[in-house]
């Protein structure tokens, strides 16, 4: 399933918002807007490097991202000193790296050219063991004026400083990093290797999120976007279904479900696939044939009932919801049994649907501050 096919499924879905009350339809936008930046707005991550560490370009890159060398396909050329160069990351997605190591005035005026172009996520500044203060001082002077003309094209891209030492030696903030922009933006010190790439899948920006989970395998970052997922697709679920529209929801419903599941899949390293998640839905007695249309029915006609025969939809629609991506969470991306996520869907929909029924609250609206 690609970009293509998911941007058709939110257009459709946006079309059916629309004929929802003015008061559920901004706040379902609200929830769509991360589903959008994770899966349609998805890129590769882009990252700077700085410093004055000798260490060669892809020896970098495979000591945090990779467990062994990275791939270069024959089809990508490097675009030349000071430009952004694509970087093949084992099966799973690739990086955008900008060396600007040693980078004197002319080649900063190339960098700050690239950065118009494509503003950075997040730079590294990676120093060498041993460097006089003067040329320190001097690659301080250098970072400061790229994060603050990458500033100037996007808000708020965050610095890291890798030590690459000895991991029992202590990791201490290099006290000549004093200027404002740079305070500003460093996060931390880390050494140079993958306990790094936790923290990257936390800092990038929701487009850039994905590519970087795939990347890194790392299972708590696949949870935690999962978990995202799974929370507001439940809650444009609910929504949906508790609006007085009997059976014409079905379609979105099913649908929103299924992308869902392929979404949690894709997180987990796998290919996004709307027939093999309609396979695990159904696997998990969900099947989104016969039984899943009388169920649904049976939800709709309570719709005839004004007020509460609504909040009952509704809580059934997201409760079948929430249950079915924490089951594609536990199997996809906790690695338990079909059996496992089969009892993790059975419990979740149960207690979902046990909770003292109440009337739910509107969802909150976007905050107007940036």
């Amino acid at each position: 399933m690609n970009n293509s096919v998911l941007l058709h499924i939110v257009e459709r879905l946006e079309t059916f918002l629309g004929r929802l009350p003015d008061s559920i339809q901004k706040p379902v936008l609200h929830e769509l807007t991360p589903l959008k930046e994770l899966f349609l707005q998805q890129r590769p991550p882009r990252f700077v490097l700085t410093g004055s560490h000798p260490m060669p370009l892809l020896d970098f890159v495979a000591r945090i991202f990779s467990d062994g060398p990275p791939e270069t396909p024959a089809r990508v050329t490097l675009t030349g000193l000071y430009r952004w160069q694509e970087i093949i990351i084992g099966q799973h997605g690739s990086i955008q790296l900008l060396d600007a190591r040693g980078a004197d005035e002319a080649a900063l005026a190339l960098v700050r050219e690239e950065l118009r172009e494509h503003p950075a996520d997040l730079f590294f500044s990676l120093p060498a063991a041993r460097e006089a203060k003067g040329a320190r001082q001097k690659e301080m002077e250098g970072l400061e004026k790229l994060l603050a003309w990458n500033n100037d094209f996007r808000v708020g891209a965050k610095l890291i400083e890798l030590r690459a030492d000895d991991p029992g030696s202590p990791a201490l903030p290099d006290e000549t990093m004093s200027p404002p922009a740079i305070r500003a933006s460093l996060i931390g010190v880390h050494f140079l290797d993958g306990t790094i790439r936790s923290t990257l899948a936390r800092e990038l920006p929701n487009e850039a999120r994905v590519e970087m989970v795939r990347i890194g395998g790392d299972r708590q970052a696949q949870t935690e976007i999962a978990e995202l997922l799974v929370k507001s697709t439940t809650a444009i679920c609910t929504a949906v279904g508790a609006q007085p529209i009997p059976l014409a929801d079905l379609p979105i419903l099913t649908t929103l479900q299924l992308v869902m599941v392929s979404g949690i899949m894709y997180i987990s390293g796998r290919e996004r696939s709307m027939r093999a998640a309609t396979e695990f839905v159904g696997a998990l007695g969900a099947n989104v044939g016969f039984g899943m249309i009388l169920r649904e029915g049976t939800r709709a006609a309570l719709k005839f009932f004004p007020g509460w025969g609504n909040v009952v939809c509704g809580m059934v629609a997201g409760a079948g919801t929430f249950a079915i991506g924490r089951a594609a969470t536990v199997y996809f991306v906790e690695g338990a049994t079909l059996r496992d996520a089969r009892r993790a869907f059975a419990q979740n929909k149960k207690s979902s649907l046990s909770r003292p029924a109440k009337k739910p609250k509107t969802l909150r609206e976007p905050s107007s501050k940036p």
